[in-house]
């Protein structure tokens, strides 16, 4: 019998068959000690990707979870059923330069880092710039709940040297399974965004560390496959940080992120109306926030009863407020 891959590579794709060549590309010219299966969680595209991935990467598993599951769903979806030793992740617009998962698992399995539940990579801005600007060396939180990227804009060379890290980043990033069978995978109904804050929280109040790997690479076309700046956006990161930080942080926390969210929802509507698709996502996603608090104030109790590490322990490494990244 031919023993399973070590490693899953999962990438979950909506509409992204511009960007898929470049990532799929970057995750086959891989080599990964104990061997790497390859992915795709496609949701529901309707623009040639399964065709595409048909043509041109048949050696790579497809998933057509048959509707947009989001990058939470879909990457909850890729997870199910493996039983090697690690998930690494990758977004659909980004791509690992040589050696990066090796790096990854080299990290993972080396003597000491048995209790590490992911590793994180260096990710950088993928454009044309001396020299590199850092898009993300893992996830930090701040003391007003907020999730952000650390070494957001920092020049390549310049970025922090601590290998713990609060969390991890969900561009390109290695799970341990044995982590993820503890705490269990993303949670699905987040959809899009702080989904890997909440996964970074439960593997903290579990007793897992997050690390940075500075030798495992990724360039990222931050955004190239959401728009930022769009009602999707200010919808899902205005409801989903509050309903993270409801599950985990400290009251205190959970108390200037809810004041920092209405205050900013009370300054936009001045500025631009309450008739402002902006303005009016931002207004909805506290709506549905609030709506949901009973619900996640039960899994902030479940959560933290059994938790390995108490949340004041885990709350002193959240760090000042954000300096950019995430919102």
């Amino acid at each position: 019998m031919v023993s399973p891959p070590s490693v899953r590579a999962v990438v979950v794709t909506w509409n992204g068959a511009h960007l898929l060549p470049a990532c799929l590309d970057s995750l086959l010219a891989q080599h990964v000690p104990g061997g790497m299966e390859t992915l795709v969680v496609d949701n529901g595209s309707t623009d040639g990707t399964v065709a595409l991935l048909a043509e041109r990467y048949p050696t790579v598993t497809v998933v057509e979870a048959g509707r947009n599951l989001g990058f939470a769903g879909g990457a909850a979806r890729g997870t199910e059923g493996f039983d090697g030793e690690f998930v690494v992740l990758l977004n659909n617009d980004a791509r690992f330069e040589p050696g990066a998962v090796a790096a990854l698992v080299a990290h993972a399995r080396r003597p000491g880092a048995e209790r590490v539940g992911a590793v994180t990579a260096t990710v950088l801005l993928d454009e044309d710039r001396r020299p590199p600007r850092v898009n993300s060396t893992g996830l930090e939180v701040t003391r007003r709940g907020t999730g952000q990227d650390r070494d957001w804009l920092v020049p390549r060379g310049q970025e922090s040297r601590a290998e713990q890290v609060f969390g991890f980043c969900g561009a390109a990033a290695l799970l341990r399974v044995a982590a993820l069978r503890e705490v269990g995978t993303f949670d699905p109904w987040l959809f899009l965004y702080y989904e890997d804050t909440d996964l970074s929280w439960r593997l903290r109040a579990a007793g897992w560390d997050v690390h940075h790997e500075p030798a495992a690479v990724a360039l990222h076309r931050h955004a190239a496959s959401s728009d930022a700046g769009s009602p999707l956006f200010r919808y899902q990161n205005t409801r989903n940080s509050l309903v993270v930080v409801g599950r985990h942080a400290p009251a205190a926390v959970l108390a200037r992120s809810w004041g920092r969210q209405v205050l900013g929802a009370v300054r936009a509507a001045l500025a631009a109306g309450l008739r402002d698709p902006l303005v009016r996502a931002r207004v909805r996603g506290l709506r549905d926030a609030a709506r949901r608090l009973p619900r996640t104030l039960q899994e902030r109790r479940r959560i933290w009863a059994g938790a390995a590490v108490p949340r004041a322990e885990v709350a002193r490494l959240l760090v000042a407020p954000p300096r950019g990244g995430r919102a």
